[in-house]
């Protein structure tokens, strides 16, 4: 039995959306067909789509009715969560091969490190790759030649990109396939106090550095649950990923027998056999909705609140920011994973890992588990954990009934909080989102005077200047999508969390960026209108009394009525935005994004 406000939000969702979503399935159903579409291509088009292939492969694609496999990879060895995709399209051929038919890389989409990145010019493309990587996968599949595809994709924009191209080819089923976290580093909280330790100048650059080097240390994901790893749960919760593939270390035994696995469940879904799933199909309204409360759940990141609106429209599902919140509202805080706590994903995984997190969340309705999934079940065989036999091949066993750690993992009978702590903020500044998950709950309501910037450098000088040494209210503006591609602003964490550890009450109000990273400062962030576009916090002075208000939803400005109607917007300088590291390529698309209460994609949006 579904909890009757998930129902409701779902029922509301599934009606908004009724006409585009109508339209979709239409369009995939009509793209679908029960034979290879390679087959109907001109004889010269087939010859080039085989012309590489091993004589066996070749045999199945011209001839035969085999499934074609197209993967479309992330892969790039810079990057510790890519880096394992090396081995994987050997892998992926061998089994397809077993399983009858044939696979092929169909191309590559780009991977960006935003850890790489931040607080540098090339961080202003990040969130604009995401489209990127869609219109890439939609490039990587153009050929028609492929019955199914398997997608190899981990961090921050590259699964939500990846979704959004493998959604505008709904009619093909699609497996979704991870490579797994690093092993475990120096803990995070270690590293966050070394971090603050330097923007006091305690400690030195080559403390820091080792520090670091500590933490980010072999190939895997990142350990903390920032946006990366809430991709991998929330593409399992969603039923993109076989049960328990998220949190398996990469090049280990089971790794491998997933994605052995994976490769043949996929080659099963296509049209030329007996189950047909396409894709389109299986991500449906309350896939979505999964997806939300897999996200409040865990204390994922605030990212998600833009990519979740993108990912839907691409599928002609309307989701808003108020859906978002209002699930939040029945759904417990079940996790403890840093920024919200001292553990890794590892130690999440080990303490019961998404297998427990499932059964836990089903068992109270907060999950539809009548859902379409990639393993050809319903949700509740996600509420198993993936050992090998001693064959070596993958068998499911029932989740843990009791956490291994509950200072890492909860029941929904105890949870760490009644909801996940993400939530939409309303007021005179606009539309914002704000996580308390890790914020004290003493500081979810802030009001201070207001110290205004224009870029997180800024914050940095003043800071190193003693400047900032008072309550209040950080307001950096002009870092929406319209202005400079939305930066996260990871640089402003350090800094502030100093201030605030000496006593002062600080808050962050901007229209950028901080993802699933940001931890114990209180932040609305994504302020929309953003300032480029004439919202409201172009209208803020230094001095201005602001209210952060966590506990109620609220973001407000404590000026006189009349002299804030009559106070005229800021203009900025944003050239020095536009050009250098491949931005001024970009100048397309922060002309036509979207608003970030939309998705902040160059894609149309879906409304009612």
């Amino acid at each position: 039995m579904v909890h009757p406000h998930i129902q409701a939000v779902t029922e509301r969702i599934i009606a908004r959306s009724k006409i585009a979503r109508t339209a979709y399935l239409q369009r995939i159903a009509a793209a679908g067909s029960a034979s290879p579409h390679r087959q109907a291509l001109g004889c010269a088009n087939q010859a080039h789509g085989f012309a590489a292939c091993a004589p066996g492969d070749k045999a199945v694609l011209r001839s035969g009715n085999g499934a074609s496999l197209g993967i479309v990879t992330a892969y790039n060895d810079m990057l510790s969560a890519h880096q394992p995709y090396e081995r994987f399209p050997d892998l992926i051929r061998a089994a397809a091969r077993e399983a009858g038919g044939v696979a092929m890389v169909a191309g590559g989409v780009p991977a960006m490190c935003d850890g790489i990145t931040q607080g540098e010019a090339g961080m202003e493309l990040s969130l604009f790759s995401r489209d990127v990587i869609a219109l890439s996968t939609a490039v990587a599949l153009s050929h028609q030649t492929f019955d199914a595809a398997a997608f190899l994709g981990i961090c921050d924009k590259i699964v939500p990109g990846l979704v959004i191209g493998a959604l505008a080819f709904g009619h093909l089923p699609a497996m979704f396939i991870p490579a797994g976290p690093m092993t475990s580093g120096l803990p995070n909280n270690e590293k966050s106090k070394i971090r603050q330790l330097y923007a006091e100048g305690k400690v030195s650059r080559a403390d820091l550095l080792e520090a670091e080097a500590k933490s980010y240390h072999g190939p895997g994901t990142c350990t903390f649950y920032g946006t990366a790893n809430t991709n991998q749960m929330m593409m399992e919760i969603m039923g993109l990923h076989l049960p328990g593939a998220a949190f398996i270390n990469p090049n280990t035994p089971l790794r491998d027998a997933l994605t052995n696995a994976a490769t043949k469940r996929v080659m099963a879904m296509t049209a030329t056999g007996n189950d047909y799933s396409p894709v389109g199909a299986l991500l449906d309204e309350k896939a979505f909705v999964n997806g939300i409360v897999g996200l409040h759940a865990t204390g994922g990141s605030t990212n998600h609140t833009l990519h979740l609106l993108a990912m839907a429209a691409a599928g002609g599902i309307a989701l808003t920011w108020d859906d978002i919140s209002d699930i939040a509202e029945v759904v417990p805080l079940l996790t403890r994973i840093y920024p919200n706590g001292s553990a890794d994903v590892n130690h999440f995984h080990a303490a019961g890992g998404m297998g427990f997190v499932i059964r836990e969340l089903l068992s109270v309705g907060l999950l539809h588990e009548d859902v379409e999934t990639v393993s050809g079940q319903g949700l509740a065989a996600y509420a198993t954990e993936p050992r090998l036999n001693p064959q070596g091949d993958v068998i499911w066993l029932p989740a843990a009934t009791a956490s291994g750690d509950e200072a890492v993992l909860r029941s929904v009978k105890n949870p760490f909080q009644p909801t996940g702590g993400l939530r939409v903020l309303d007021g005179d500044l606009g539309r914002a989102v704000i996580k308390t998950s890790a914020v004290a709950v003493e500081r979810h309501i802030i009001e201070a005077p207001a110290r205004v910037f224009h870029s997180q450098d800024e914050v940095q000088a003043a800071f190193k200047a003693g400047e900032l040494y008072h309550d209040m209210v950080v307001v950096v503006r002009f870092q929406g999508p319209k202005a400079n591609g939305m930066p996260e602003l990871h640089k402003l964490m350090p800094p502030l969390g100093v201030l605030q550890d000496k006593g002062f009450k600080i808050a962050l109000v901007t229209d950028g960026r901080l993802s699933g990273a940001s931890g114990k400062v209180p932040a609305a962030i994504h302020v929309t209108p953003e300032a480029a576009d004439d919202g409201a916090i172009g209208k803020i002075r230094d001095g201005d009394i602001i209210r952060v208000d966590g506990t109620n939803g609220h973001l407000t400005v404590l000026v006189d009525p009349a002299i804030w109607a009559a106070r005229a917007h800021v203009q900025a300088d944003l050239s020095a935005n536009q050009t250098g590291v491949g931005r001024e390529l970009f100048g397309a698309f922060r002309h036509i994004v979207s608003t970030a209460d939309t998705g902040a994609s160059i894609f149309a949006k879906v409304t009612a």
